[in-house]
């Protein structure tokens, strides 16, 4: 049973920048495809980041790209989100997610993200 548990998430201003973190366990994410998805009150979930086993390819949602940074941590079982430029619809619970050959087979409890002036 792979567990997660996310990290850093708040109350920020827009225009701010935050970062999530996600600690697996029991292996290092390079075993794993890895994802960050998103739930905002009343809306369905949905993928903002992604990155596969390698660590090489990620894909983002229009709505974050170029903004978001999905990448590995400087510990070998953290996935870090780095979310700049914030506004105040990215505010939602953030979710990370594993899986074999893609994200969705395993979730986390999630971090709560409130972008507010």
């Amino acid at each position: 049973q792979v567990h997660l548990v996310e990290s850093g998430g708040g109350l920020a201003q827009p225009g701010d920048s935050l970062r999530l973190s996600c600690s697996v366990s029991p292996r290092a994410p390079s075993s794993y495809a890895m994802g960050w998805y998103r739930q905002a009150p009343g809306k369905e979930r949905r993928r903002v980041a992604a990155i596969d086993k390698s660590g090489v390819y990620t894909d983002y949602a229009d709505s974050v790209r170029g903004r978001f940074i999905i990448s590995r941590g400087n510990t070998e079982n953290t996935v870090n989100l780095e979310m700049n430029d914030l506004r105040v619809e990215d505010t939602a619970v953030y979710i990370c997610s594993a899986g074999i050959e893609a994200p969705g087979d395993w979730w986390g409890q999630g971090t709560q993200v409130t972008v507010s002036s």
